[in-house]
């Protein structure tokens, strides 16, 4: 009995240190059979987050974003830190917006993913101190091709770079003393939609000299190109490749001594290329005014990722609800050594199926710009109803659904106009999804008036799986065969997940299964075994 206990205790004393260690442990990224998870506390996490507006990360505006958080359901909210405000007197540091912002987002349950405004935000310096605005002497400007400096810090001033290091690094180094063992700041936004707005690269006598040299050897072997100078290796695209260069090695810099203060993952996002505007003779892209120039813009992120390892990942900002256009820039951030992150999304209804796209993709979280009230929305100020419906479905199993995309496990369908009826391959099984309602018997599925529906189908087992939806039916049935052929539902549980266990409240039957697994507009998520005869 004695060496029983004893074995206990130890056993006990083994989980417990085996637990503590896993929640002492910082968020981290960790990329598994060409598949990534965003690790928090010791497991897969979900981002189902939103961004507020932009002049919203003062402690007067919190309570109205705690508010509008709660009602989206979000789990993480995304808030800006101005370098104007942490640093107004060069070298003091006031960290007390940041500090409220933690404080409130732990009141209120929530994560935290920090934006620095630093050097750059939108392809502009608006968010600088003043004390760097002033001195345009030292805090070099852009200069345009014609002469004329404009508001955007060059990426090869080093004064500007050592300014921006010096303040992101006390931000961290706070960060890291305020929450290192909390794990309330999930990641932070290394500035914002860098890059040049009014012209493709820097035209300053001291950056013509540099265009005017040989392209550095780290590009070169990148690029797998010989070595001559700028126009030479690039041709036509020498000025942005010129400026994308330098902005990656600025912003690395950064990042490596934001992390050498406290390593908890670190990204961009990107101001992405649209289509241009023009007739398809005139489809030409115009870096510095469709998109801010130097960004990791498509044709530039596999680049930026080699440029700027200290980065974490590049998440694209997609304002577009055009789903093969979504999907299409999703493929482009989608890599081997970047997973997928929508930091910002439109907050109307149109985006919200785009979620259970990115799902599909194996995003790690996705993200609605402006959901508090309190400022300017891009898209209009209509309410964020499909995300909260969405976010209030997702939220209570969003780490296993980050746990089933993580291991492979999760198919997700989204309805299209004139594809109302869909299949999903499991292998061994296959899923029917069908959209709009009345689906009548020996008739197409209706679909949905606006094309809105989408289902998510994780397989737990052989003959297992997690199935909800949005205005939609999902029928099992074996390849090649119809639903009811040869098998059968043996189970339906209709239940939730609470704290990873799963707590079923009825099983559904008769009607709720003979036509497929039918999802309306209410919460319901079933768990469903099938079997063969």
């Amino acid at each position: 009995m004695l060496r029983l206990r004893h074995l206990l205790l130890t056993l006990l004393a083994l989980w417990l240190l085996a637990a503590t260690t896993l929640a002492a442990e910082a968020p981290k990224l960790v990329r598994q059979d060409g598949r990534f998870a965003f690790m928090v506390d010791g497991k897969p996490y979900l981002i189902l987050g939103g961004q507020v507006h932009n002049s919203s990360g003062w402690p007067s505006e919190l309570p109205q974003v705690w508010k509008s958080f709660t009602a989206l359901h979000a789990n993480t909210v995304e808030m800006p830190v101005y370098w104007e405000q942490m640093e107004a007197a060069e070298g003091n540091f006031n960290f007390s917006n940041v500090d409220a912002i933690v404080k409130g987002a732990r009141e209120h349950n929530f994560h935290i993913v920090l934006l620095w405004f630093g050097t750059w935000k939108n392809g502009n310096m608006h968010y600088v101190p003043q004390w760097v605005k002033a001195d345009t002497a030292k805090y070099q400007r852009v200069v345009r091709a014609d002469g004329v400096p404009i508001d955007v810090l060059a990426a090869t001033c080093k004064a500007c770079l050592e300014a921006d290091k010096a303040a992101f690094s006390a931000l961290m180094g706070h960060l890291k003393a305020l929450d290192g063992d909390e794990h309330t700041v999930l990641a932070v936004q290394v500035e914002n939609e860098s890059g040049i707005v009014g012209s493709v690269r820097d035209f300053s006598p001291s950056a013509n000299a540099m265009f005017a040299g040989q392209v550095p050897a780290d590009l070169l072997a990148l690029v797998k190109k010989p070595a001559g100078t700028w126009s030479q290796v690039f041709g036509s695209e020498a000025d942005e490749t010129f400026q994308m260069y330098h902005q990656a090695h600025y912003i690395n810099e950064i990042a490596t001594a934001g992390k050498a203060a406290f390593n908890i993952p670190l990204y961009i996002n990107v101001w992405i290329s649209y289509p241009p505007a023009e007739l398809p003779e005139r489809n030409v892209r115009i870096p510095g005014i469709q998109y801010p120039s130097g960004g990791a813009v498509q044709k530039y992120v596999s680049l930026w990722r080699a440029l700027a390892p200290s980065l974490d990942m590049i998440g694209p900002d997609i304002y577009a609800d055009d789903s093969p256009f979504f999907r299409e820039v999703a493929k482009a951030y989608e890599l081997p050594d970047n997973p997928l992150w929508i930091p910002e999304t439109g907050r109307n209804d149109s985006f919200a199926k785009l979620l259970y796209y990115a799902l599909g993709d194996g995003a790690i979280g996705f993200s609605p710009f402006g959901v508090d009230p309190s400022g300017w929305n891009l898209l209009g100020d209509e309410p964020t109803k499909a995300h909260a419906y969405n976010y209030a479905l997702l939220g209570p199993m969003n780490r296993e659904i980050a746990a089933w995309n993580f291991a492979g496990k999760l198919k997700t369908s989204v309805e299209e106009p004139g594809a109302a009826q869909q299949e999903l391959d499991f292998g061994g099984w296959q899923a029917t999804v069908s959209y709009g309602y009345p689906q009548n018997d020996g008739r197409r599925p209706p679909g949905n008036a606006n094309a809105h529906g989408a289902a998510l189908v994780a397989q737990l087992g052989p003959d297992e799986f997690v199935v909800t939806g949005v205005d939609a039916s999902v029928n099992f049935h074996l390849p090649g065969s119809l639903p009811g052929q040869r098998m059968q539902i043996l189970s339906a549980e209709q239940g939730s997940y609470e704290n990873g266990v799963w707590k079923p409240v009825r099983l559904w039957n008769g009607d709720e299964t003979d036509r497929g697994l039918s999802f309306h507009q209410d919460l319901e998520v079933v768990r469903v075994k099938v079997g063969r005869f």
